[in-house]
């Protein structure tokens, strides 16, 4: 096991302001391992202070509230960073194709929507295992080495001259970026209380807005590099953005932390703050729980679990279709390549605004259904006057709705699959098989926008707007479930803990 998580444990268990070793629920631990953590608590016990307040927390308010933002400087840029890079590097084929690489390469329809959907098979199939090994390699290893091998394979794009060997070069790239996204929003569920997360996966993912918006200025700049070094625009978008890539993940192994212990920019107090707080918002946080396969099964059983799976899967196909295909939705509306890859900022940009304070509300106000659903109603309502408008000015306007109202429903998303999932591999499953149903969305969103259907994609747009309207039903459904569940647990007595229960625990509330 990492160090880091080793010591992550012990500061748990000695701040909890207890006088003794003893647990407060000694069934959280079997006799073996409480025994092997108390040798190990008496080693270190010297060097940490156990001064707790009255209440039993190990800081007040304001120094909590401190050593929160020390990770939010230190770890969410970082994080937000490789999100940007993983969607900005998997998505700039949509600009790349308008701005010739369709052409150059004497593609298809057929052949470049091949091209893409085979970037989700490898991709979905890294998900679930790379959030299983995550603790056992560690993020500090694991995160920045997935970034500078992706990096490289977006710069060989550029040098693609294929159909075949764009095809394949999307699959190896595929297969490097699953591990991203599911890896980054399981790793801040060890850095966040419960109640913290969505905002901080929206910090992150916002990003994915933001990049769509980064993405469209920066084509329509690079690519006027077309026939330097003998390379159309379309390479030199690939190259460059790749080469970035690469950089970042160099400097990012010498930076992130694989747990708030070993922060290199955490004070040792500021380290202890974290790892007791996350101790009072998840009591089995601390257990030493072992992979086990049961858990994956667990996982895979909870209803709550297959309610938000479905949702997940609207929200990925509605999302990649906008994230892939928005640039060419806007220049068949009728404007130039330039001009295209300009004005299709502006949505992006609402969506960025919309993600961050749709997700702020949702921690504010600790409940994630009901800002889905409103969120999920903007989509709605621009796909639905997409589908029945007219005029180019209404289609393009309605933009405004339909990104915002997609993009800032998958970060609730993930942190209420993140907040109600225990212990940590069940966690792990269920937030990776999220991401699994939307990359699965992604994979249909591929085929649903032929360049013959545009610029009104009807038959795109109804399965949309159908998919919106699942995610809006869902969150009502879902809440009922969770509700009733919360009400009908019982007292497990002293025969059963944590590590097998989980969030299945009388003591774990759901988020509703």
């Amino acid at each position: 096991m990492d160090s880091d998580v080793i010591s992550c444990i012990l500061s748990g268990i000695i701040h909890r302001g207890r006088a003794s070793l003893m647990p407060s629920n000694p069934r959280l631990l079997s006799a073996t391992t409480f025994l092997r953590q108390a040798a190990e608590v008496t080693v270190v016990s010297s060097t940490v202070s156990q001064d707790v307040l009255e209440d039993g927390k190990l800081a007040d308010a304001s120094e909590e509230k401190r050593a929160v933002r020390m990770l939010d400087y230190t770890v969410l840029p970082l994080v937000t960073m490789f999100y940007l890079l993983s969607f900005l590097d998997r998505a700039n084929i949509g600009n790349a194709r308008v701005a010739g690489l369709q052409k150059g390469l004497h593609l298809t329809d057929h052949q470049y929507q091949v091209a893409v959907t085979v970037t989700f098979v490898p991709y979905i199939a890294a998900e679930l295992p790379s959030n299983l090994l995550l603790r056992r390699i560690g993020p500090r290893l694991l995160m920045p080495l997935l970034l500078v091998i992706w990096g490289a394979i977006v710069t060989l794009h550029g040098v693609v001259s294929s159909y075949t060997g764009l095809v394949v070069i999307r699959a190896f790239l595929g297969l490097v970026e699953g591990p991203m996204f599911p890896g980054i929003v399981l790793y801040l569920s060890d850095f966040y209380t419960r109640e913290e997360l969505s905002l901080r996966v929206a910090l992150f993912f916002s990003s994915a807005s933001l990049s769509g918006a980064f993405s469209g200025l920066l084509a329509a700049a690079i690519q006027n590099m077309d026939g330097i070094g003998g390379k159309p625009g379309w390479a030199w978008i690939f190259i460059l953005e790749g080469l970035f890539t690469v950089i970042v993940g160099v400097v990012s192994f010498f930076l992130i932390p694989s747990t708030p212990q070993g922060s290199k920019f955490l004070t040792q107090r500021q380290k202890d703050i974290i790892v007791d707080r996350l101790a009072r918002d998840r009591p089995g946080i601390g257990i030493l729980d072992e992979f086990s396969f049961k858990e994956i099964f667990r996982s895979l059983k909870s209803p709550h679990v297959i309610m938000v799976f479905i949702m997940f899967f609207g929200n990925g196909t509605t999302l990649y279709g906008l994230a892939l295909f928005l640039p060419s939705i806007v220049n068949q509306l009728g404007f130039s390549p330039t001009r295209t890859q300009l004005i299709s900022v502006g949505p992006y940009a609402a969506g960025f605004f919309v993600t961050l304070i749709s997700a702020y509300l949702s921690d504010r106000y600790h409940t994630r259904a009901i800002p889905t659903m409103v969120i999920g109603t903007f989509a709605v309502a621009g796909f639905g006057i997409y589908l029945g408008s007219s005029h180019v000015a209404a289609a393009y306007g309605s933009l405004f709705l339909s990104v915002p109202g997609v993009y800032a429903t998958a970060p609730i998303l993930s942190a209420w699959m993140a907040n109600n999932s225990e212990p940590y591999y069940r966690r792990a499953t269920s937030v990776a098989i999220g991401f699994v149903a939307t990359n699965a969305g992604g994979i249909l969103s591929t085929w649903s926008f032929p360049t013959r259907e545009g610029p009104r994609f009807k038959r795109a747009t109804i399965m949309d707007l159908v998919f919106s309207l699942v995610i809006v039903f869902g969150c009502v459904v879902n809440v009922l479930w969770l509700t009733h569940a919360n009400r009908n647990k019982y007292d497990s007595g002293s025969q059963r803990a944590w590590i097998t229960l989980g969030d299945q625990h009388p003591d774990f509330k759901y988020t509703l």
